[in-house]
């Protein structure tokens, strides 16, 4: 099998070109733009003293973390429409959001961050494949860069933030396994995986689904494979991007 022509010469195994880049919104806690490619997803975490009501109503100690994630009118060609103007917000964008609050809490110990709300905003600047893995991704160092926020502030003794999360696709396209597939990869695929892992490797949400296809345990334990190679390279990524902040 001839293998398939990718992007800058990618090989089946590496990431897109993936940037991090902080303080892209001075107003919130901690922001990053982040880039898998040409896909770009600025997200921002914002902290607000207090929690839902019904976390109150059901005696729920400690704080709570919740997501929301936009595409842009103009990250898709052509336009897409906003939620507002359709007056509800669409499927897609609604499993996507509580995919994306799913994982991150699986990153803070919300007790630690008091009676406290964490507002996670995913806009997606351009898109081009893999906007719910790399908000996640971007996401989870905003948060860590609003938690260090607290801390120097005197707010917490300590960051809730108890590991690292992060995200990457994975798919099947021409039988071939390929890692962080970009739109026109996504479009063809015959299989398409999205894993979230901590930085230790541990899984907190894999989706794998085959288009009009199926999958067999080579394939799959290949697509494992690939994503943890990402998710290992996107976790040094972001330790670095976090150390870098507190000098």
């Amino acid at each position: 099998m001839t293998a398939r022509s990718r992007s800058n010469n990618r090989a089946s195994d590496k990431l897109r070109e993936v940037t991090f880049q902080t303080g892209i919104a001075p107003q919130a806690s901690g922001s990053v733009l982040i880039s898998f490619g040409r896909t770009q997803v600025l997200c921002a975490a914002s902290i607000e003293e207090g929690v839902p009501r019904w976390m109150k109503e059901q005696g729920v100690t400690g704080g709570w973390l919740t997501a929301e994630y936009s595409m842009l009118p103009y990250s898709t060609a052509p336009r897409k429409q906003r939620d507002s103007s359709r007056g509800k917000i669409d499927g897609r964008s609604t499993e996507i959001q509580r995919l994306i609050g799913r994982s991150l809490r699986a990153g803070i110990d919300l007790e630690g961050l008091g009676s406290r709300t964490l507002w996670v905003d995913c806009d997606v600047l351009q898109a081009d494949g893999g906007t719910r893995t790399a908000s996640i991704t971007g996401a989870s160092v905003a948060i860590a860069l609003a938690c260090n926020k607290l801390v120097k502030e005197g707010k917490l003794a300590k960051s809730p933030v108890s590991r690292q999360i992060a995200a990457v696709s994975v798919g099947v396209v021409g039988s071939e396994v390929l890692l962080n597939l970009d739109y026109p990869e996504d479009r063809d695929a015959e299989v398409d995986l999205n894993l979230v892992m901590t930085g230790d490797l541990e899984f907190i949400e894999l989706q794998a689904s085959g288009e009009e296809n199926v999958f067999g345990d080579s394939q799959l334990a290949t697509m494992l494979d690939y994503g943890r190679r990402g998710i290992s390279e996107l976790v040094v990524r972001q330790e670095e991007i976090l150390a870098a902040s507190l000098c």
